[in-house]
């Protein structure tokens, strides 16, 4: 009798470990596609930015005069 109580806890263990992996497994996939559907956004962005010419300005904390940075892209041509 003992030994069937080991043996239906061993089975629920192993059970369990492999609902364990299962669930890793898609939180893993659902941060795959997220990683993914990121990595678009910031292409989109920087291409938009290679498009156009881009403008910082920023104040300088110490003396409180105004600096302008400006960015100009070239957008790579196309294959």
């Amino acid at each position: 009798m003992a030994e069937k109580a080991k043996k239906d806890k061993r089975a629920a263990a192993i059970q369990e470990q492999a609902q364990d992996i299962e669930r890793i497994k898609r939180r893993q996939d659902m941060l795959d596609h997220r990683l993914d559907s990121i990595d678009s956004m910031v292409t989109a962005v920087a291409e938009r930015v290679l498009q156009q010419p881009v403008a910082l300005n920023i104040t300088c904390p110490h003396c409180g005069k105004n600096i302008e940075i400006a960015i100009i892209g070239s957008q790579k041509p196309g294959r």
